[in-house]
Parts: C-alpha cells; structure tokens; sequence
C-alpha cells in the first residue's frame, strides 16, 4: 500500500491514523478564488525557505492551518456555485454513506454537512498481519464520493460530476489537535450563523464517547 500520493496536491496516508477530510461540490469556489489562494500559498512557500529546517515544519503547519482556513471561509460563504447539501434528501444520502462505513471501513468521530461541503473525522483501522485489504485514504473517499455522487444525481435528475475532486486532508498527530479540530468541525454551522450551538444543526455528528 502506497503511504503517499499525488494528484494536485501531495498527501500523507499511513496505514493508521486519524484524518481531518474536507470534500466540496463541482464549481464550489470560482477560479479566481482558487488562483489567488494559489498564489497566497506561493507566496508564503517562498517566505519559509528563510527558516532553518527545524524552523520550517512548525512554520509550514502553521500555514496549512491559515491556508485551509481561508479556503473554508469562502467555502461558508457559499456565494458561489452549486448548494445542493442544503437539501435534506442529498444530504441525508452523505449522512447515511458515512454511518453505513463506521465500524467497517472506519470508525467514525465526527463530520458536519454545510450546503456545499463536508468535514469529516474517522480513524483508519490498524493494519495486522491478518488484514490485507485495508484501504488506502485515497480509497476510501473514492468510494464515498461515487456512491455518494450517484445517488445524489439520481435525486437531482442530472448527470456528471457532483463533487470537486480534489479532497483536503490532513494526518491529526496529537490530542491537542484533535480536540481543536474536532471543535472546528462541530462548529461550523455556528460559524456560519446556521445554528446557535451545535446539536442544533441536523447534519452534525459526533461520537458519544468523545
């Protein structure tokens, strides 16, 4: 199993962990976004090469926290683009895929559905010298955003791409970063002014024991 991979972007995947995914709708953010985001990281990536090595891995995760959080913002906004998770019927098949594989091709910690994206937390099982077939990250979002894209389009009456791609995902490496970004994740519709708390919003799950 290939620990890394690259489509546009580079990606960690070890055989265990716990991933912080964000996947988008086709056309969710206009090019002009994406191109001065581009940019913006450009930029930025040329500003570290004056920190030493040890110097630059706090630097670049601090970068990558700013970078995603710019592009979730406009992502919120979602002024651009298609918002078809906004209905219930689209968004209940996203809910439903994600609990169907908890227990089986992961164990699920939280996620929350907005009109145009989805946050999700779930840890991938440890490899045994009795498992062969775990899948890889790139895998298993391969599979959710299939099934999950068919269905949708059979609700929508349409055809052809339903979800961008390109996914943002990110190894969670301690408790600290755990709790902040599983926080971040349940209070995305109180950010987005969709919910004063929570539990309030419908497409929001968190795991009981956490």
């Amino acid at each position: 199993m290939k620990e890394f991979y690259r489509r546009h972007l580079p990606h960690w995947q070890p055989h265990s962990a716990v991933f912080f995914v964000t996947f988008r709708l086709k056309n969710s953010l206009p090019y002009e976004v994406i191109q001065s985001l581009k940019e913006e990281r450009e930029r930025a990536r040329i500003a570290l090469e004056k920190f030493s090595e040890s110097e630059r891995s706090l630097q670049n995760y601090l970068e990558e926290r700013r970078y995603f959080g710019r592009w979730d913002e406009y992502l919120d906004k979602a002024e651009f683009g298609p918002r078809w998770l906004s209905q219930p019927d689209i968004a209940d098949v996203v809910k439903e895929a994600m609990r169907y594989r908890d227990g089986e091709v992961f164990d699920l910690h939280a996620f929350c559905i907005m009109s145009n994206h989805v946050h999700v937390v779930f840890e991938t099982p440890r490899k045994s010298d009795y498992q062969s077939d775990l899948l890889p990250l790139s895998k298993i979002m391969q599979s959710l955003k299939r099934h999950t894209a068919r269905q949708a389009n059979i609700i929508l009456g349409r055809e052809g791409a339903f979800w961008q791609d390109e996914s943002y995902d990110h190894v969670i490496r301690d408790n600290d970063e755990y709790l902040r970004v599983i926080h971040y994740v349940l209070d995305n519709p109180v950010k987005a002014g969709l919910a004063s708390h929570w539990d309030e919003w419908q497409w929001t799950y968190c795991k009981p024991d956490i």
